[in-house]
């Protein structure tokens, strides 16, 4: 059996245990993580590098500063300035997703999640709509707004080398012609339809921190103070990462050690605000990304399916369509490098400018609304919002299919194939 089958098997078997769920989801990407190793498709060293991903890192350093924000109060008193603006549910979930988006098109949107987490589960306790309703649409905004700007996402990056590879770029607004229209159709779809498919749990998850309820009339106006500076401090970091040259998960430690150093949180409280369940979700499923990104799982075969001469709009909504696919299961980062050169050298052989198709790698790419797995953001809220897998695909197929229609609409428009 090759090594593309028995990735593709194991991408089956965990997509349908996802989603049946008689095993905790860590348990099944932990499955999938040795099951690789065992079957000689990953070395063990390539299967368990996920636990030390950047992405895992920064988790633990955010869930400690998001746990200090919500442990003094803070980010209940953040949340009730918020809903002093927006009284409805419906508003609070306009009002997010707008912050969200624009804050994202600039930031890593995983840092921008992250930060943001804590501060709408205080938003949620304050107007008493149930945070399963508004952490799903925060983690979607988050997706939709990397498409904002060059530098929203790291996929948007390796689209731009695959261009100046061949002599051409994008300018830094390019991907905001379909990200933002993407941004404001998803944000009235969710005003309009889209909140009718969102989660309503009623009974909090059990085993997150943020189900504690707790009496924050005691806690010192300092530590309040301090874990909203430090917040500001760490997102500051994460805005400026490139010019003071430290990662976002470095500034995330640095923030995360300094709560603990200046008392604004216990060691044992920073602990307990650290979710296992997402380290191990995240960290063993990277394994499947890194098999689907390594012995590429017949990527290039379905392409080759077409034929030599494919229609151009055919092609562009073929790679458009897998990239929403594969970016379920491993990073839109993976997915945009592993379709990016594919789509590239298929254009050219046709003769046709590549920018549709690698700008639908990238919108594609970030449609990873369907699973809890999709993005490091999605992870992030499965025990906060007490979700399920079906509650993703629910929630973020209509959304995937509502980003189809409209980057099918618009690719042609700012992207022709034969300028």
């Amino acid at each position: 059996m090759s090594q593309v089958t028995i990735t593709l098997l194991f991408l089956l078997f965990a997509i349908v245990m996802f989603m049946w769920e008689k095993i905790p989801l860590g348990l099944t990407s932990m499955i999938v993580c040795v099951g690789l190793v065992v079957t000689g498709v990953l070395d063990w060293k390539t299967a368990f590098s996920g636990f030390i991903d950047s992405n895992v890192i920064l988790f633990v350093a955010m869930f400690i500063v998001g746990g200090a924000l919500f442990e003094t109060g803070m980010a209940n008193k953040i949340g009730g300035v918020v809903t002093h603006f927006a009284k409805t549910e419906k508003q609070l979930i306009v009002a997010i997703m707008i912050i969200v988006g624009v804050m994202s098109g600039f930031l890593s949107n995983t840092g921008t999640a992250a930060i943001l987490i804590p501060v709408v589960i205080g938003i949620a306790a304050k107007s008493g709509y149930s945070r399963s309703r508004l952490l799903m649409p925060l983690v979607f905004a988050a997706a939709m707004g990397g498409n904002l700007s060059l530098i929203g996402a790291p996929g948007n990056m390796i689209a731009q080398s695959q261009m100046e590879s061949i002599g051409l770029k994008f300018g830094f607004f390019d991907y905001a012609k379909v990200g933002v229209p993407i941004l404001i159709v998803g944000i009235i779809y969710f005003a309009l339809i889209g909140y009718k498919f969102l989660p309503n749990k009623t009974d909090a998850a059990g085993d997150s921190i943020y189900d504690e309820a707790q009496d924050f009339n005691n806690v010192p106006k300092w530590k309040q103070t301090l874990s909203l500076v430090i917040l500001i401090l760490t997102l500051l970091g994460m805005i400026f990462e490139e010019q003071i040259g430290i990662k976002l998960c470095v500034t995330g430690c640095v923030g995360a050690i300094a709560l603990i150093l200046t008392g604004v949180i216990s060691e044992k409280d920073a602990l307990l605000s650290i979710d296992l369940k997402t380290i191990f979700l995240f960290g063993g499923t990277l394994s499947l990304a890194a098999a689907l990104d390594q012995t590429g799982a017949g990527a290039d075969k379905v392409i080759g399916l077409l034929g030599k001469n494919p229609s151009p709009y055919v092609l562009t909504f073929v790679i458009f369509m897998l990239c929403c696919v594969l970016t379920n299961f491993m990073s839109n980062t993976a997915t945009t490098a592993l379709m990016a050169p594919i789509a590239v050298s298929i254009a050219q052989g046709m003769g046709a400018d590549p920018s549709a198709v690698l700008m639908a790698c990238v919108i594609g790419g970030s449609c990873a609304y369907a699973t809890p797995i999709g993005m490091p953001a999605n992870t992030m809220v499965v025990t906060a919002g007490g979700y399920t897998f079906k509650d993703y695909a629910k929630a973020g197929v209509p959304l995937i299919l509502v980003s189809t229609v409209v980057s099918m609409i618009l690719l042609p428009i700012f992207y022709p194939f034969f300028p």
